[in-house]
């Protein structure tokens, strides 16, 4: 069964209205997300680091929201007493800084996953659609001719709505593709900063856990977690007091 050929440019044409709304409901969606994740991440982080504890962080982090927290609390079970002490499989089996190390890394590859959603569409429309409204655009001129050959004549009557319409699949393309490049490039502009945002994290996670021996007794503070360097002096000195000095970790 063939289509008729004057039904191609306005097909042409509703599949880049479709496009167009597939555009800017990913745009919406991806921006929510960024929105949530930045608020998240940011209220995680000054809470992680005035938590006087490693005991502490770990439970701000199963109770705190966004991929922040979630890698933190993904690490740091790891280091629970009971987490390694009876390994029941493979999983589970081997140096607590070799699963603490491959815990965060399979979170972050989880985090980074999700934030990739509805990238690659956001790049196949904003490379197709210039394309598809090209292709609306040569058969539309093909049809004119057609009319032409047919009329026996090229008067504007005969070929000015086949063209103009094959001339407006052409702007529609263009103007489809342009935010969904433009959104394509900030979403990933955005990635790579969390991306590195959560390394930078998992390194400062390591380090503390370190110095806790790769261990957090329940209900015992292991290691006073420092604030950053924003951090007064008269914040590091209470800290500081939460462990007795000579305390050892369980």
């Amino acid at each position: 069964m063939s289509i008729p050929n004057e039904l191609i440019v306005p097909a042409t044409l509703w599949t880049l209205v479709a496009f167009s709304v597939a555009t800017w409901s990913l745009i919406l969606i991806k921006l929510v997300q960024h929105i949530r994740l930045v608020r998240d991440n940011r209220r995680f982080s000054e809470a992680f680091w005035h938590a006087p504890h490693l005991q502490a962080a770990a439970e701000l982090s199963e109770k705190s929201q966004g991929p922040a927290a979630r890698l933190s609390a993904a690490g740091l079970q790891v280091l629970r007493d009971d987490a390694v002490d009876e390994a029941a499989d493979l999983e589970h089996t081997g140096e607590r800084q070799d699963l603490l190390e491959r815990a965060l890394r399979q979170q972050i590859h989880k985090e980074r996953r999700k934030l990739e959603s509805g990238l690659a569409v956001l790049a196949s429309i904003g490379s197709t659609s210039p394309f598809v409204g090209l292709f609306g655009t040569v058969w539309g001129i093909m049809h004119a001719l057609t009319d032409i050959s047919k009329a026996g004549s090229a008067s504007l009557e005969v070929v000015a709505g086949p063209i103009g319409e094959a001339l407006v699949a052409t702007g529609i393309g263009i103007a489809v593709a342009v935010p969904a490049v433009l959104a394509y490039n900030v979403f990933l502009r955005r990635l790579k900063i969390t991306n590195a945002d959560l390394d930078e994290l998992a390194a400062n996670l390591i380090s503390l856990a370190r110095k806790s021996r790769f261990r957090i007794a329940r209900g015992k503070p292991v290691v006073a977690v420092q604030p950053d360097r924003h951090a007064t002096a008269s914040r590091a000195v209470a800290d500081t007091s939460v462990l007795p000095v000579g305390t050892q970790p369980a």
